[in-house]
């Protein structure tokens, strides 16, 4: 027993029972706890979660109902269920139990139940996110790109802002980078924008940012050696279905690209439990599903195990199912035809014990009851026993919230992501160009404007000093009021000159009779005519 974690007593009505324990040495080859609802799945799952503390293993757990938080206070002797705990202890052979507590951090993405789980956008990566958000070819190549554009600026995708910022610049800007990555269209940008406001919508704002979780922060032992337990709020979370797959695909993908290759250690780094597991896998893409499974079967060799928690075997895909090697069976009740298949299934996935009717079992297992195939030393599987599990030492339910506070209070990451920080990145950097380009723009078409009004006016005042010109030109070409009088009298002289004159011309050339007179005097006109042309 002293090798593994104890689970439970196998077979007690066969000379006494077989213990059932698992080896710490597999216990990274994951593993899968099943049943129908009431029979004992999350109990088997606390009692396992605190002897892996105990051990040293640090834990992490997704509350899904809620009730998980009463793994970090000790079970007490006055309550509901304390002599049902007892009773079990003694009926397997558990002669020192006693109540305990276990060292826990709790942890929320909403930041209401415990610390805030963040990551940024960046440490998520295009690849991960596409598949997430079930992207065509086209469109991760789209959104690649803008990684890619951003890694080569410098700015950093921080948040869903930073990203949708991002992305409203390629959708922009499409042209001039399709020209340097490769074909960026609009209708893909927005294809993308769509879904990220739909992980948006389901909280996805809460997960984005900063500061991000440490992983290591997940790793750590109490001064007592005791690994802590994880605890993630995860009632909320649940009805943000694609928010939940993203946040436990990054973790698993995290500590596999954190971790050192560590193959079969005495005991794992970290152990995952997923209660309600069958929720991870509704309605999820195919592309997600493929890669839960490539993690599930690499991160092993990082030294951490996985264990899914599921109301139905067949919850599970195969491809998932199969890398699954620790397995304990609760109770199944065939009422529909689909619980008749998942009763064959189950039965079919352990290895055949002789004096058991696996299929029979499964429907008549009490609660706390179990069939329980474990790794063994050598890789193989366990003999299938009908085996009465173990009872936790911690508090069964939910702690109350001033006890939350207070662990959360004293928790070792305390303070330290609590509040979120919100530096200079993409969006503030991309809204500062924006604004400067339209203020270089206004400005350019303010001079613009300017010189036009410039011009215009230099036009105005050069057709001003044109007709001035002109004007004075004129003035100067006029005679003056005392030119026109010496003129007036100059002419009148000069006709009063000529006409005496030519009346004393005309006598001198005519004479003075009567006919000469009247000679005379139509040639005196001739000549005056002559004479006062010439002295106009």
């Amino acid at each position: 027993m002293s090798d593994g974690l104890f689970i439970g007593l196998g077979s007690p009505e066969k000379d006494g029972g077989v213990p059932q324990t698992l080896n710490l040495r597999r216990a990274n080859r994951h593993g899968l706890i099943a049943g129908a609802t009431g029979t004992g799945k999350t109990v088997t799952l606390q009692t396992l979660a605190e002897s892996f503390s105990a051990r040293g293993v640090p834990v992490f757990l997704a509350d899904v109902k809620g009730d998980l938080s009463g793994v970090a206070m000790a079970g007490s002797p006055t309550a509901k269920n304390a002599d049902k705990l007892v009773a079990r202890a003694r009926e397997v052979g558990v002669s020192d139990y006693s109540y305990a507590d276990n060292p826990a951090i709790f942890w929320d993405l909403y930041g209401q139940q415990g610390h805030p789980v963040r990551t940024t956008v960046s440490e998520m990566g295009p690849l991960l996110l596409a598949r997430l958000m079930g992207l065509n070819d086209t469109q991760e190549g789209v959104l690649s790109i803008a990684f890619r554009y951003a890694d080569d600026e410098g700015l950093l995708l921080l948040d869903l802002g930073d990203l949708q910022a991002m992305l409203a610049y390629c959708a922009d800007h499409a042209g001039d980078l399709s020209a340097r990555y490769g074909n960026v269209s609009k209708a893909s940008v927005g294809a993308i924008q769509r879904q990220v406001l739909q992980l948006d919508a389901q909280g996805g704002d809460h997960f984005f940012g900063e500061p991000a979780l440490d992983i290591h922060d997940m790793l750590k032992v109490d001064e007592k050696g005791r690994g802590y337990i994880n605890v993630l709020a995860a009632d909320r979370l649940m009805q943000s279905p694609k928010l939940y797959a993203t946040f436990l695909l990054w973790l698993l993908s995290e500590l596999f690209e954190t971790l050192p290759e560590v193959g079969d250690p005495d005991k794992p780094k970290l152990v995952f439990f997923f209660d309600e597991a069958h929720l991870l896998f509704e309605d999820a893409p195919k592309a997600l599903t493929d890669k839960i499974e490539q993690v599930v079967r690499l991160i092993r060799s990082k030294g951490v195990g996985v264990y899914f928690v599921t109301q139905n075997p067949i919850d599970i895909p195969e491809d998932v199912a199969g890398q699954l090697g620790n397995r304990v069976q609760h109770a199944l009740r065939a009422f529909t035809p689909r619980d008749q298949k998942a009763i064959r299934a189950a039965a079919d996935t352990f290895r055949i014990n002789p004096d058991l009717d696996v299929a029979t079992a499964i429907t008549e297992l009490k609660v706390g009851e179990a069939l329980v195939s474990l790794l063994q030393e050598d890789g193989s599987p366990g003999v299938v026993q009908r085996t009465l599990i173990a009872p936790p030492r911690s508090r069964l339910g939910p702690i109350e919230p001033k006890e939350r506070a207070i662990i959360q209070s004293i928790s070792p990451v305390a303070g330290k992501y609590d509040e979120a920080v919100d530096r200079e990145s993409a969006e503030e950097i991309l809204a500062a160009r924006a604004d400067a380009a339209a203020a270089a723009a206004a400005a350019q078409k303010a001079e613009a404007e300017a010189e036009k009004a410039a011009a215009a006016q230099a036009r105005l005042e050069a057709k001003q000093r044109e007709a001035e010109l002109k004007r004075q030109a004129r003035e100067a070409a006029r005679p003056s009021n005392l030119d026109r009088a010496v003129q007036s009298a100059t002419r009148s002289a000069a006709s009063s000159v000529g006409r005496q004159v030519a009346n004393e011309l005309g006598r001198a050339v005519f004479g003075g009779s009567s006919r000469r007179k009247s000679s005379g005097g139509i040639a005196g006109q001739l000549v005056r005519g002559i004479l006062g042309s010439l002295f106009k």
